[in-house]
């Protein structure tokens, strides 16, 4: 019995080192970032993981067109606002929320999701969303430029009376208008 409990001791010790060597070795390739962004009392941050190009084809390769993609890599991105904002014709109450998005070739959905802390795909390759649980759901066109950004970025900008979440990577930027309630 003791040398049963040993070697199923062991076998966890295993288990765990490989886990946090794989996650070690995962984020050093995608370094995590946070994009912080103020204005008044507004706070708004989106945490994320960066990947690079690489020499890559990104968006309908890396990234296919018209699949749920979790907006970075390794964790979900999350969004955290403490104010309600619009987007379009939606309002996305103050709160953390999982942030994915559906790229196409000349807009993205974006997908606001009230579920946080998981993973950001699942073992089959798939994104880890629950569309249950999906709040606002939201196009913005996607612009193809010459300058191209080596790694994945998202940036949170005021432009005059509105605020502007961005995404670039590559040669495609996106932009998505909002303004606080």
């Amino acid at each position: 019995m003791k040398k049963f409990l040993l070697v199923v001791g062991v076998l966890i010790v295993l288990v765990i080192g490989v886990i946090t060597y794989l996650r070690i070795q995962t984020k050093s390739k995608s370094p995590a970032d946070k994009s912080n962004f103020s204005s008044g009392d507004l706070e708004i941050s989106v945490l994320y993981n960066r990947p690079f190009k690489k020499g890559r084809v990104i968006f309908g390769e890396l990234v296919p067109y018209e699949k749920v993609w979790r907006t970075g890599a390794n964790e979900a991105t999350v969004f955290n606002t403490n104010k309600d904002l619009i987007f379009g014709e939606h309002v996305l109450k103050a709160g953390s929320y999982s942030l994915f998005t559906i790229p196409e070739e000349n807009n993205w959905t974006i997908l606001f999701n009230s579920e946080t802390g998981q993973w950001g795909i699942k073992f089959n390759g798939e994104a880890n969303r629950d569309p249950a649980k999906d709040v606002v759901s939201v196009q913005a066109n996607s612009v193809q430029q010459e300058k191209e950004f080596e790694q994945f970025t998202i940036s949170i900008e005021r432009w005059g009376e509105e605020m502007q979440l961005i995404f670039m990577w590559d040669k495609t930027l996106v932009s998505v208008p909002f303004k606080m309630k």
